[in-house]
């Protein structure tokens, strides 16, 4: 039997509202900080299949969630790519050398780093019980591009906003290849055991109208017809953070079973805009999380409240703060549990 958060992704709406969190499973837990302090850097972690399965889990175990994500990173596709991945302590992870520097057709591939991913699915999947749904992702392609042509996360993408209007031709085959492997990469943890995958394109709130449909949707929703006919069945949750107007587009024309929102969207704006069948992640901030209160507690009934006529499976607007209390996250549960919509 399939379990309450793959039934919401398939569309169908149920009493009880289901969860889980972006990053849910990382440094505000104890548990995954005594075992990264163990197994050391966070790419030795992330290759390790029995750790990060261990790590993926740890967050079901305490608080129950719906939802298991694979412990893993988006820059995983240009590191199979054949850039090297570096994460430096306190400034994020590097990609060397850049696609300002070299071309893609200098890069040597190593296809072989994904299977250590297919391994921690396969293992994650063992460890489950089978009404908690288990869930894969990857980066969108066009925000993998970004990282792969600076060689790092930025405020503005401008490295490769610029590329895009200097040179249109170059920034399709860079997404191109990058939607090649994510289809294989996405197809390997379906067959691995995931059940259902989330697109994460963090960094589309950057592009303009035109440049968001053409660097954003269009490679979206080739990825999703292209896995469509590999795996039919597959609920696929897309991620445009920071769309914001756009995500009616991005609803329409990518072909996402489900729709993740971010902080910044109205959830009653976006009740009123969303296809009205079809779900809805989200939207509670993460920094509220942090902070708790009285403001936590009326800000989780009011998304409750704005999805309770829909499909809705309630999340953060992006990934949980590490600085996050236990208690908090704890309330949280609590709250979304006792639900009834």
């Amino acid at each position: 039997m399939p379990g309450l958060l793959l039934d919401t992704l398939r569309g169908h709406r149920a009493d009880r509202v289901p969860l889980w969190l972006m990053r849910q499973a990382g440094r505000y837990l104890p548990e995954y900080r005594a075992l990264r302090a163990d197994k050391g850097g966070f790419l030795d972690l992330c290759y390790d299949a029995e750790a990060a399965a261990e790590v993926t889990v740890q967050p079901i175990r305490r608080f129950g969630f719906d939802g298991a994500i694979l412990f893993s990173d988006i820059l995983i596709v240009p590191h199979a790519m054949g850039q090297k991945l570096e994460f430096l302590a306190g400034e994020g992870p590097r990609l060397s050398p850049t696609l300002l520097e070299t071309t893609l057709d200098a890069l040597e591939a190593v296809p072989e780093r994904l299977e250590a991913i297919y391994a921690t699915v396969a293992r994650v999947r063992s460890l489950l019980a089978p009404g908690t749904t288990l869930l894969g992702f990857a980066g969108s392609p066009w925000t993998v591009a970004t990282y792969m042509i600076a060689g790092e996360g930025s405020r503005d993408q401008h490295d490769a906003r610029a590329l895009a209007y200097r040179d249109p031709a170059r920034m399709q085959a860079i997404l191109d290849a990058v939607g090649d492997l994510t289809v294989e990469y996405l197809s390997g943890q379906v067959k691995a055991g995931a059940e259902a995958v989330q697109l994460f394109d963090s960094w589309a709130g950057s592009l303009a109208p035109d440049e968001f449909r053409r660097w954003v949707v269009a490679p979206n929703a080739r990825i999703v017809e292209r896995l469509r006919g590999l795996h039919p069945d597959l609920p696929i949750i897309g991620f445009p953070k920071g769309a914001g107007e756009k995500l009616p587009l991005y609803a329409a024309e990518t072909g996402v079973d489900a729709l993740g929102v971010d902080e910044t969207i109205d959830p009653e704006w976006a009740a009123r805009h969303l296809p009205a069948a079809m779900p809805l992640q989200g939207n509670l901030d993460p920094l509220l999380l942090l902070a708790g209160g009285r403001a936590l507690e009326e800000r989780i009934d009011t998304i409750l409240r704005a999805f309770a006529g829909r499909p809705h499976v309630f999340n953060l607007g992006h990934g949980i703060d590490r600085r996050t209390p236990i208690a908090h996250v704890e309330r949280l549960v609590d709250k979304v549990r006792g639900w009834r919509g």
